[in-house]
């Protein structure tokens, strides 16, 4: 279960403090059920699904997580850009027990095979373009056991073949763990994600139904 409670957020500019991107939002996601997230360009997805995952904190209010939630994937942040791929993928392993040369070389080879980087994984994360940090992200996620993933458009990147193994990656997670997600697409949202939480003015409208949030999102968007 996850608790949002009178969550506000801002950044920051250099003329002083800006605009409210949320403005008190709350609603309590509930255990292995799925989640899509809805709204405008701007509207605060993104900064929603990294307050859940906790790469990024509320400006007031709490977010409370009684599970283990993953950090965004397709989110190309928390990545050490001096280290490799491989080294990377050293240091999460490392942070989540699996320290043992057995157990590490598992769960590397893993990643490696998901992000489909090839002798990139050796070198550097600050040479790696967009989509290849969202592929190792990705695979990262996928190493380790959480009970709700979180996704800000991970679907769409890489190629054709990628999307493909990404998108069966996702059922696989829906039949056994709670998935947040960010898509552009109607179809991907629909195949996923159960209930629906749209984005408005600030504000988190929740739907036990995912249909029911693309209407109202649509409607506010054809008036």
């Amino acid at each position: 279960m996850i608790i949002v409670n009178n969550v506000h957020k801002r950044y920051q500019t250099p003329h002083g403090a800006g605009r409210w991107i949320l403005k008190g939002v709350n609603f309590t996601i509930p255990s292995n059920v799925s989640v899509g997230l809805i709204g405008r360009n701007g509207a605060g997805k993104s900064t929603l699904l990294n307050l859940i995952g906790g790469v990024d904190t509320p400006t007031r209010g709490t977010v409370e997580r009684r599970c283990r939630v993953s950090w965004p994937m397709g989110y190309g942040g928390g990545l050490q850009g001096s280290l490799t791929g491989r080294q990377n993928a050293k240091f999460v392993c490392r942070l989540h027990g699996f320290d043992s040369l057995e157990a590490m070389t598992e769960k590397i080879a893993h990643i490696q095979d998901f992000a489909e980087l090839g002798s990139s994984f050796d070198e550097p994360v600050r040479t790696y373009s967009s989509g290849m940090k969202s592929r190792l992200q990705f695979g990262l996620s996928l190493a380790f056991d959480f009970d709700v993933y979180i996704s800000d458009e991970a679907t769409s990147a890489g190629d054709a073949s990628f999307k493909k193994k990404a998108s069966d990656a996702f059922k696989r997670i829906a039949d056994r763990s709670g998935l947040i997600m960010v898509a552009h697409s109607d179809g991907t949202l629909r195949q996923f994600c159960q209930a629906g939480i749209w984005l408005n003015d600030g504000q988190a409208h929740w739907f036990d139904d995912i249909e029911d949030a693309l209407k109202n999102y649509k409607d506010s968007i054809s008036t």
